[in-house]
């Protein structure tokens, strides 16, 4: 029994012993002396230096030398000519980096109503609308659908739209009319004034002073009136029967922001005066004639709208002049019109006699119920 206790107790000692030494041995490292380690060192550095020293005995050619050697005379011409011939070949190959967005683009140089494309429309941001629960239902064949809780505008109506108001704006100016551009919202200065001046129109941008159109002989009346031929020159010799004259109001308005100037498109349709207007999702579209579904908060999409009239209301004045220069006239002057020295000498017309003053300014006789032309007035040739 003592035996068997003291084997057990002996044979613990021995293992917990030999247990404990590679443990120890695994944490322990061997340390050179430091008569060794400096050998070491001072041998590395004289490897190093036959290495650098046998490297610089070796002679570096020349740049001449080497252009000499690899080079045939005439070669160079010849890589330049296939480097030319590249690049004509496959230089405009792969995709195209479109320039940046610049404010003043829209504004100085407009886009036609040929440029018109969904591309630009939603980059103008034309197609954002307003929140769900601010819509009129009025607008719904113009929403394409909802997305993060606001409408989307289709820009397929649109482009539609601005497509018609265009034609509309372009036969206005066609036929020598007064087109109005009103935007009173900050930021509308400028495209206001740039599509006015294309079109040979009026521009608003400040606030609508009420009475202009309904009250305008009041308001009005001081302001100074001229007349001009089909080149836009002005003709003298009409001041008197221009004092007469009513106010000369616009023969189609185009709105911006409409829900700023309700009492601008009131008068307008109180006077039947054709409007054009940007219409958001929370406007009413029954209060202009002819709508354009866009975003009218974005100053991107409004100078775009704006720029695209102007564009067409340029062309027709440039249609008009051209005809103009041919002997076309594409307009018919006032009726209550008459040529200074033929008002001045006209004689008072017997009972049953009239005077058409289109033809009465082009030289043409006094007329009688009949038909009959009086041949002792002697208004020109016949």
């Amino acid at each position: 029994m003592i035996l068997r206790q003291l084997a057990l107790r002996q044979g613990r000692r021995t293992l917990s012993a030999q247990s404990c030494r590679p443990w120890r041995r695994y944490l322990s490292s061997e340390v050179d002396r430091i008569e060794d380690s400096l050998q070491k060192s001072s041998q590395e550095t004289h490897s190093i230096e036959s290495m650098v020293n046998a490297h610089t005995k070796q002679s570096v050619p020349s740049i001449g030398n080497a252009i000499d050697a690899t080079t045939e005379p005439g070669s160079m011409v010849e890589e330049w000519h296939l480097y030319q011939h590249m690049r004509n070949t496959i230089g405009r190959s792969g995709s195209d980096i479109m320039p940046h967005y610049k404010p003043h683009v829209l504004v100085n140089h407009p886009p036609g109503p040929a440029h018109i494309s969904l591309e630009l429309l939603l980059a103008s941001q034309c197609h954002l609308g307003h929140s769900t629960s601010l819509w009129n239902p009025a607008n719904s064949r113009y929403i394409f659908g909802v997305r993060e809780g606001i409408h989307i505008i289709s820009l397929e109506q649109t482009a539609a739209h601005l497509r018609r108001a265009a034609k509309i704006v372009r036969e206005v100016c066609l036929r020598g009319g007064v087109v109005l551009f009103a935007g009173t919202r900050d930021g509308h200065e400028r495209c206001v004034v740039k599509a006015a001046e294309l079109a040979g129109g009026c521009h608003l941008f400040d606030r609508w002073t009420p009475g202009s159109i309904t009250n305008g002989q009041q308001l009005l009346e001081h302001c100074r009136m001229k007349v001009v031929n089909e080149f836009d020159e002005e003709v003298p010799g009409f001041e008197n029967q221009l004092q007469s004259m009513p106010v000369i109001k616009p023969d189609l308005v185009v709105c911006l922001n409409p829900l700023e100037n309700f009492v601008l498109l009131r008068e307008c349709g109180q006077n039947n005066i054709p409007t054009i207007g940007i219409i958001d999702t929370d406007a009413d579209p029954s209060w202009v004639t002819y709508q354009i579904p866009a975003n009218d908060d974005s100053l991107r999409s409004v100078q775009l709208v704006a720029g695209v009239l102007g564009r067409a209301g340029e062309e027709g004045q440039e249609a008009r002049k051209k005809a103009a220069r041919e002997g076309k006239i594409t307009f018919r002057p006032p009726p209550h019109l008459e040529q200074p020295q033929a008002a001045a000498e006209r004689p008072e017309l017997e009972k049953g006699e009239r005077v058409d003053p289109i033809e009465f300014m082009h030289g043409k006789r006094p007329q009688r119920a009949d038909g009959a032309a009086k041949e002792e007035w002697g208004y020109g040739e016949a």
